[in-house]
């Protein structure tokens, strides 16, 4: 092999090693096409769309408003009210969108302003106009619950539109979010034929718990023509454990406070012999409480009855309050017309320590507390039941 011939040979196979090592390190290398092999688009113009789509109509309140741009960014944008007020809004730090910051009106026109700049460097105008809905009625929606309170670990969460049935309830239940410190296990379900929703946790709340309820309904179609007036929210706090367990069997109640028993009463419950004036087996949760309160019942023949230190557990008629007539039969036969009755000394006592929401848990009578006895029967339902009451589980 000649010199010259062995120097080509050399160069040939530097070459080959060259290229090999370039191909095993190609990785890092990148291409005028994009890692993806795909061509870079060309400048052009801005692709703006808007939502609600231009001269939509019936347009809820409560729908997102905004304005999105591909291929450029937002120069400029303004909605503008009939009356030439701008919708406060605020664009993405990228500019690439636009989302109004207030509510809008209902039964107005709002019109698009504004520029967006392609990436070609043209503008394109951003233009268009929708109408919101006008109600044939605004609802409001009642909370149960206010701001600074202390309630029972039994305390369910109550949201009621009053004398209307709600047909969208899924959309009402997008609007509403329960936070809560620590995080809690909970669901809504509709009841009351549908004029409210409760959310209630899957067990006792722990106490101390601080829960804010927020909905945002206005806007939120409700039901044909109806539509929510105004936001409602609540923030508020669980207190101590105290759980009452009564037993219609053996004439007493007695009253549990973080674990600890604290009371043990004798009671008289409803007479057994008229279904009546049967006390309800089932978890009652107390609602209300009255130094004084006037009994009415027709059916018994009596009306205006006075009674003191009166907590009420239940929407039958079912209440504790001091009764010195029946303290012979208490916690040894049951006389009454559904109430728990203790004497005035004790009606006092736990009337004093009693908190709306607090659960009075009875056994052993011959019918069960359910929906036909009104509101607070949360309880009376399994977990199960409850989430398939909810218009977004079921």
């Amino acid at each position: 092999m000649t010199h010259h011939f062995r120097r080509r040979a050399l160069a040939g196979l530097a070459l080959v090693a060259a290229l090999g090592l370039s191909a095993c390190t190609g990785e890092t290398g990148t291409s005028a096409a994009g890692s993806d092999g795909a061509q870079p688009a060309p400048p052009g113009p801005a692709k703006i769309a808007v939502q609600p789509a231009a001269g939509a109509k019936e347009v809820s309140p409560g729908e997102p408003v905004q304005v999105t741009v591909t291929d450029g960014t937002l120069e400029r944008v303004t909605l503008t009210n009939p009356d030439g007020k701008q919708v406060a809004g605020q664009p993405a730090p990228d500019n690439r969108s636009w989302t109004t910051t207030e509510p809008l009106g209902y039964g107005k026109t709002y019109t698009w302003g504004g520029t967006a700049v392609g990436t070609d460097g043209s503008k394109t105008p951003v233009g268009g106009a929708f109408t919101t809905v006008t109600p044939k009625r605004q609802q409001h929606g009642q909370l149960n619950v206010g701001d600074g309170q202390t309630y029972g670990i039994a305390m369910p969460i109550s949201l009621t539109f009053p004398d209307q049935k709600v047909t969208d309830k899924a959309a009402v239940e997008r609007a509403l979010t329960v936070e809560t410190n620590p995080k809690t296990e909970g669901s809504w379900a509709w009841l009351e034929n549908d004029t409210a929703v409760h959310w209630r946790p899957k067990e006792y709340w722990q106490p101390n718990t601080e829960v804010k309820v927020t909905a945002k309904l206005y806007g939120v179609k409700l039901a044909n023509g109806v539509y929510g007036k105004d936001n409602v929210s609540a923030s508020f706090k669980i207190g101590r454990s105290q759980i009452v367990k009564g037993n219609t069997q053996t004439h007493r109640m007695q009253v549990i406070r973080d674990g600890q028993q604290v009371a043990d009463y004798p009671v008289s419950y409803g007479l057994d012999s008229d279904p009546g004036r049967v006390t309800k087996s089932g978890t009652h949760v107390v609602m209300s409480k009255h130094d004084t309160y006037f009994m009415n019942n027709a059916r018994y023949d009596y009306e205006n009855f006075k009674v003191n230190w009166a907590v009420r557990i239940s929407n039958n008629g079912e209440f504790t309050h001091a009764a010195p007539w029946s303290v012979g039969d208490q916690g040894r036969r049951n006389v009454s017309h559904g109430c728990l009755n203790l004497s005035v000394e004790n009606a006092k006592e736990y009337y004093d320590s009693a908190l709306t929401g607090d659960p009075v848990e009875i056994e052993g009578s011959t019918q069960q507390l359910g929906p036909k006895d009104g509101a607070y029967h949360d309880w009376t339902y399994s977990w199960e039941q409850w989430r398939g009451m909810s218009a977004l589980n079921s």
